[in-house]
């Protein structure tokens, strides 16, 4: 598994490549995401390919944020599927994060206004 990172106006973006995000390999995944989140302060991760999502995925995505918060930094997420929707409504993270359609609206929402 490699993480498809990219860079737009210094956000760093970062396409989440698995259909499934579980028990399974969260863990691998969380440790596959260190290295990008501590290298930018401004991060959006696409779940776009990502069709289904558990507690330990939504478990690795909210230590993300807390990762970036702690350091000063923000994460926006974007690109969320139907059933990826329903599983951050179902447990209120859709509260806590920045959710986009697309990676250009989530990036634009780092631009200062």
């Amino acid at each position: 598994m490699e993480i498809e990172t990219e860079k737009k106006d210094g956000v760093t973006i970062a396409l989440i490549p698995v259909k499934e995000l579980d028990a399974g390999n969260a863990g691998e995944l969380k440790r596959l995401m260190a290295p990008v989140l501590e290298s930018s302060s401004s991060v959006v991760i696409d779940l776009s390919r990502l069709e289904f999502i558990d507690s330990s995925g939504l478990g690795a995505i909210l230590s993300w944020l807390r990762q970036m918060s702690e350091r000063g930094g923000d994460l926006k997420l974007c690109g969320l599927t139907k059933q990826v929707r329903s599983a951050f409504e179902l447990v209120r993270m859709h509260r806590i994060f920045d959710i986009f359609e697309n990676r250009a609206e989530a990036v634009r929402a780092f631009s200062p206004r």
